[in-house]
């Protein structure tokens, strides 16, 4: 079974070059084991970084309200980590696999038209 963790907000640390994804309550990061791909799920309008647990995948979800944070991510180039608010892991390769997906996804009607509708119009 795969469990879904929705991040619900962002902050930046501009002096160390990083951005906190915030994980929805009730729920540990220390865990996770990044695995440094992305998926796009067009029905929630989310991207998803995927994790694993326990050999068991673990999707963190960031949906559309949260994009203008993740552009400027992508922009800024910052390191990418999530948190529960008491731990935090890195996320390598989350730049890299975002970018990709956002190229991807421009003018690519596989993805749903508000998809791609959306994503032309943030990023």
């Amino acid at each position: 079974m795969t469990k879904k963790i929705s991040i619900i907000d962002a902050s930046f640390r501009e002096n160390e070059r990083e951005v906190e994804f915030i994980a929805e309550e009730g729920y540990s990061v220390i865990d996770l084991k990044p695995m440094e791909q992305m998926l796009v799920d067009s029905d929630n309008l989310s991207f998803v970084y995927i994790t694993d647990m326990n050999d068991e995948y673990t999707y963190l979800a960031i949906p559309e309200s949260i994009w203008s944070k993740l552009k400027e991510a992508l922009d800024s180039e910052f390191k990418v980590y999530v948190t529960d608010s008491k731990d935090r892991i890195h996320l390598p390769g989350f730049i890299e696999e975002f970018s990709y997906l956002i190229e991807n996804i421009k003018g690519n009607s596989n993805y749903g038209e508000e998809m791609v509708k959306k994503v032309e119009s943030i990023f």
